[in-house]
């Protein structure tokens, strides 16, 4: 495999924008890729936005991004009190709000949900990424869920032993209000990134897999 470099020299910091439906959404698709990417590029910067955020939901997600954020340059969380599951039904008030982003930044690199999710808030999300930024490298992360939608995604990117586990360990720290989840358990988000490293060969055994509708070089 041929690795690819982002931007102009290896040390371009990068921009980054983060889409999540919901507060934990990020952390578990592209977590471990954004503290690889944060140390890889000294100075990036990171936009970091979840749709529906209320309550402890907020706490949690602003939390959860202050850690996972700690080694970028600068970061602008941003969260929206969207109602959780009626996305579709509210999905114009969304876009109004993907305009906004759309106005004020530039980036690199967009991380958003996976388009063939089948989960309807997931869906919306990444339906309107694409709607939106429509000339920029968008990388759509995966979600473990129970209707088993992981399918077979065509890029992969490798973590280390010690990303691997700190996002893990993010997860379980920050998201107290999904531990009554059965499958939010450390052993998932371990074996799903063994697994995606099982095929990319990764050098430490683990792996972040996402979707790329379009690469242009």
């Amino acid at each position: 495999m041929l690795p690819i470099t982002l931007g102009a020299a290896t040390t371009r910091p990068l921009r980054l924008l983060c889409l999540g439906a919901h507060s934990d959404d990020i952390e578990i698709g592209c977590g471990g890729t954004i503290l690889k990417l944060l140390s890889d590029y000294p100075g990036s910067t990171v936009t970091w936005v979840v749709f529906a955020a209320r309550e402890q939901r907020e706490v949690e997600a602003r939390a959860s991004a202050a850690d996972f954020l700690a080694g970028a340059a600068s970061s602008n969380v941003v969260t929206h009190q969207f109602r959780e599951s009626y996305f579709p039904h509210v999905a114009a008030e969304i876009k109004d709000a993907f305009e906004a982003l759309k106005r004020s930044l530039e980036p690199d690199l967009v991380f958003s949900h996976h388009r063939h999710d089948v989960h309807q808030d997931h869906r919306t999300v990444a339906e309107l990424t694409w709607n939106t930024f429509r000339r920029h490298l968008i990388a759509e992360y995966e979600i473990p869920k129970y209707e088993g939608d992981l399918g077979n995604p065509n890029l992969l990117v490798t973590l280390s032993q010690a990303q691997a586990a700190r996002k893990v360990e993010l997860l379980m720290q920050h998201f107290g209000s999904q531990s009554f989840r059965p499958w939010f358990r450390p052993d998932v988000f371990h074996g799903l990134m063994s697994v995606r490293g099982v095929e990319c060969h990764a050098p430490d055994g683990r792996a972040e897999a996402f979707h790329l509708r379009k690469l242009v070089l």
